[in-house]
């Protein structure tokens, strides 16, 4: 029979666990740098979506993409989008310009709403009067309004649609994480 009498030194234990929770942490630490600011090319996450997938946006969500879009407009560039809202024109719209429109409740009683949308570009468009509530599937592209560049949706297919049992958009909560796959 052999005994064997190892002894520990404590302090040495206690070192060595230490250092390998130490450098673990960093590895986790050094891939997350990683993963968020140089996978994509670009300073934040970024989901990889090819320009022929169309990316349908939902109304829950609407004005949060909206917001994003504009506040980000290089990084949703050749993104194709599918869309449902109304036909709104102003006064100083081109003929083939429209706003791909709906309506955001700003109150807590539901009582006042602002009209927000994609200005979009449609040579048919004259077909459809205002507040029409059409589908449209386009791509978002960069254009200039009032010498101001903001995103354009030019309109690959658009058909007329029902109107939505619910017509407006909540308000952008500041809970969607920009990204240029939308979803």
């Amino acid at each position: 029979m052999r005994v064997y009498n190892i002894k520990l030194n404590g302090g040495l234990v206690l070192k060595i666990i230490i250092f390998l929770l130490s450098l673990f942490m960093l590895i986790v630490f050094l891939f997350s740098v990683y993963r968020i600011f140089f996978s994509s090319g670009k300073f934040f996450v970024k989901d990889k979506i090819t320009a022929e997938e169309v990316t349908e946006i939902e109304p829950e969500n609407y004005t949060n993409i909206l917001q994003a879009v504009h506040e980000d407009l290089d990084s949703y560039v050749g993104l194709k989008i599918k869309f449902t809202g109304y036909v709104y024109r102003v006064l100083d719209f081109e003929e083939d310009q429209f706003v791909l429109a709906r309506d955001m409740v700003i109150n807590d009683e539901g009582t006042q709403s602002v009209i927000v949308g994609f200005l979009s570009n449609y040579s048919g468009i004259n077909q459809f009067q205002d507040g029409t509530w059409i589908e449209i599937t386009g791509t978002i592209k960069k254009g200039k309004y009032h010498n101001e560049e903001i995103p354009i949706i030019d309109v690959e297919k658009i058909k007329e649609a029902e109107e939505p049992e619910e017509p407006f958009v909540p308000i952008p909560d500041n809970t969607y994480i920009p990204t240029s796959g939308i979803l």
